[in-house]
C-alpha cells in the first residue's frame, strides 16, 4: 500500500505546485463565490461560466494549505465540462468521501455508504485527509464554494 500512497502525495504535491484551472474568468456570464476556512485561513475564490446545463469553464484562485489548493485543483479539472447534475454528483461523492471519517466518530447517525474510488479518478489522492479531521475542512472548501456557484447558476441569481 506504500506505493499507492506515495502515488497519492505526488499527485497532491503536483496539483499544489502545478494548479490546474489557476486564474479568473472575467467574461460574463462568469458567475463567482468566495469560500474562506478561518481556522486555518484558507481562502478560494471558484468562477464559473456555464450555458445553464453544463460548466463551459472553470477557474479558480486564492491561497492555502497544500490539500486545499490541490482540492481545488483537482475539483475543477473533475467537473470542467460536465452538467450541473454531474458536477453535483461528484461534489456529493467526493464530500461522502470526506465524512466517512465523521460517521465513524460519531457525528453523524447514519453511517454513509463508501464512496466508490473509481469514479473519484485523481480525487481519490485526497481519500488520506480523512485521518486527519482537522484537514476535512481544508479538502472540502473549494467544494463548498462550488456548490455555491451552482445555486447561484441554478437560481439564475
Amino acid at each position: 500500500m506504500q506505493g499507492l500512497e506515495d502515488l497519492y502525495r505526488e499527485i497532491i504535491l503536483d496539483h499544489y505546485k502545478n494548479p490546474r484551472n489557476s486564474g479568473q474568468l472575467d467574461s460574463p456570464p462568469a458567475h463567482r463565490a468566495e469560500g474562506y476556512n478561518p481556522l486555518c485561513g484558507d481562502e478560494v475564490t471558484v468562477y464559473v461560466d456555464s450555458d445553464g446545463e453544463k460548466l463551459v469553464d472553470i477557474k479558480m484562485s486564492g491561497q492555502g494549505c497544500s490539500i486545499s489548493r490541490s482540492s481545488a485543483s483537482l475539483m475543477t479539472v473533475a467537473v470542467k465540462g460536465r452538467t450541473l447534475a454531474e458536477a453535483r454528483e461528484a461534489i456529493r461523492t467526493f464530500k461522502n468521501m470526506m465524512s466517512i471519517h465523521e460517521a465513524a466518530m460519531g457525528s453523524e447517525t447514519e453511517e454513509p455508504a463508501p464512496a466508490d474510488l473509481r469514479t473519484l479518478g485523481e480525487l481519490a489522492a485526497l481519500q488520506g485527509v480523512v485521518k486527519f479531521p482537522v484537514r476535512i475542512k481544508c479538502a472540502t472548501l473549494a467544494w463548498n464554494t462550488l456548490s455555491q456557484v451552482l445555486d447561484e447558476i441554478e437560481t439564475g441569481e
